[in-house]
């Protein structure tokens, strides 16, 4: 998922990135630890670089370093950060998920422990949530600070559309089947999904998974156990998820609609499908592409709950939250601290909850109220706050090298190229370290 976040905004998508280089959205050319002068901060291309944006404007009025924002629209952010991560156009502080995609960079000792920096402000953890805040401790250490907020994955729907096939949003798996049924015999796409970016399908096997055999078989093949891929939870949960597609939940062409370019979302907010499963952003995304939509006819829920599944009904999967790391070979230390506080001030935590994201800082709740949406943001926290376990995405648990290869594999089984033998042997196959 990894995040993915939402699809770039219009100055973010004219950026040319080559291998080697970034520009920075309307603030020059990029090169953020070259010696410019400037702290270069680097984000993932989406809807809410617009409160980055605004974060980088405060620090300004006030820094003698000057901030400056690179973008990275959001299908290539991974694979450009890599590209340039150890390079003289790396940035200051990147946007990353922790966990396991940051950890290669903290072996190959390119992070900045944030030790000295918490030393001399506590606040740069106390203010944080500590289950947030650990979600980027590496081998005791910290390697970021909490930014945006946390992303649980919701189901999403379209209000009139569910309203006029009578159906309710599900509450168990066989709701689900049968909303399938009903939106199919209005005409409609039963569920949009973004197949072309991959990443969206995944959520599908979290949540699936999670429900069947709960949050323990995952953990257990992080750790190394391969062979829950092809235990009899594995395929019970694969035999679900292939009854789903087989139903045409999904209609016919999703392998050719991306999340990533607006598509999928879109065909919710047009009435030409009925849910999206997604991380909270989407709030965000459809503020920005469909405000009438967002506004009115946009609802949610939770993941069905499957009768007999070892999950508990209220296990949540997505991004714990995001994270600013720092490079070691910053040559602005001080000026980068100072930018971090302002993860945890009363304006950046206002800005995110105005686009419907939901900062993790010790200051939230009395702030809710100030949402675009104070009833979202409450379902949400609560939602978070209640989790007996809030499983990150696979794709950000498990190091990058195995991102790609589990695009594919879910892409795969979904599309019918890979039966559930297959897929389990591509699980096995992957790095854990």
């Amino acid at each position: 998922m990894r995040t993915r976040m939402s699809r770039v905004l219009t100055c973010a998508a004219t950026l040319a990135l080559a291998a080697a280089s970034l520009t920075a959205c309307g603030n020059g050319s990029g090169g953020g630890s070259s010696n410019d002068g400037r702290i270069h901060v680097l984000v993932y291309g989406d809807a809410s670089n617009k409160v980055e944006k605004q974060i980088v404007d405060t620090f300004n009025k006030t820094s003698d370093v000057k901030a400056v924002l690179d973008t990275i629209p959001g299908a290539d952010y991974q694979q450009k950060l890599q590209t340039i991560i150890n390079t003289p156009q790396a940035p200051d502080i990147f946007f990353n998920w922790g966990g396991g995609s940051i950890q290669p960079f903290v072996k190959a000792d390119l992070l900045m422990p944030l030790d000295d920096m918490i030393k001399q402000n506590p606040a740069l953890k106390d203010k944080f949530l500590p289950a947030v805040f650990n979600s980027a401790v590496i081998d005791g250490k910290p390697y970021g600070i909490p930014m945006r907020g946390t992303q649980p994955v919701l189901l999403f729907h379209n209000k009139e559309v569910l309203d006029k096939a009578g159906v309710q949003p599900p509450r168990t798996w066989d709701e689900l089947l049968g909303a399938v049924r009903k939106l199919k015999a209005e005409g409609v796409t039963p569920i949009a999904l973004g197949g072309g970016d991959q990443w969206p399908t995944l959520m599908w096997f979290e949540y699936v998974y999670d429900r069947v055999a709960g949050p323990g078989l995952f953990q257990k093949a992080l750790d190394g156990d391969k062979d829950v891929w092809a235990s009899a939870d594995s395929k019970k949960a694969l035999g679900m998820l292939k009854d789903l597609v087989d139903a045409g939940a999904f209609g016919k062409t999703y392998d050719s609609v991306k999340y990533t370019n607006g598509a999928s979302p879109a065909l919710v907010a047009s009435g030409k499908a009925g849910f999206e499963l997604m991380g909270s952003w989407y709030y965000a995304q459809q503020q920005q592409d469909a405000k009438d939509f967002a506004a009115k006819g946009l609802g949610y829920t939770t993941f069905p709950t499957i009768p007999g599944g070892k999950g508990d009904a209220s296990d949540v999967v997505g991004n714990t939250n995001n994270f600013y790391s720092v490079l070691k070979k910053t040559k602005h230390p001080e000026a980068v601290a100072a930018f971090l506080k302002l993860m945890y001030s009363d304006e950046f935590v206002k800005a995110q909850l105005a686009i419907g994201n939901l900062p993790t800082t010790t200051n939230t709740p009395p702030l809710l109220g100030t949402s675009a949406s104070p009833e979202y943001s409450r379902f949400q926290y609560d939602l978070v706050a209640k989790a007996k376990s809030f499983q990150l995405s696979w794709d950000q648990a498990y190091p990058p090298a195995a991102i790609t290869p589990i695009h594919q594999a879910v892409q795969q089984f979904f599309n019918g190229q890979l039966d559930a033998d297959g897929f389990a042997t591509a699980m096995q196959a992957l790095p854990t370290e």
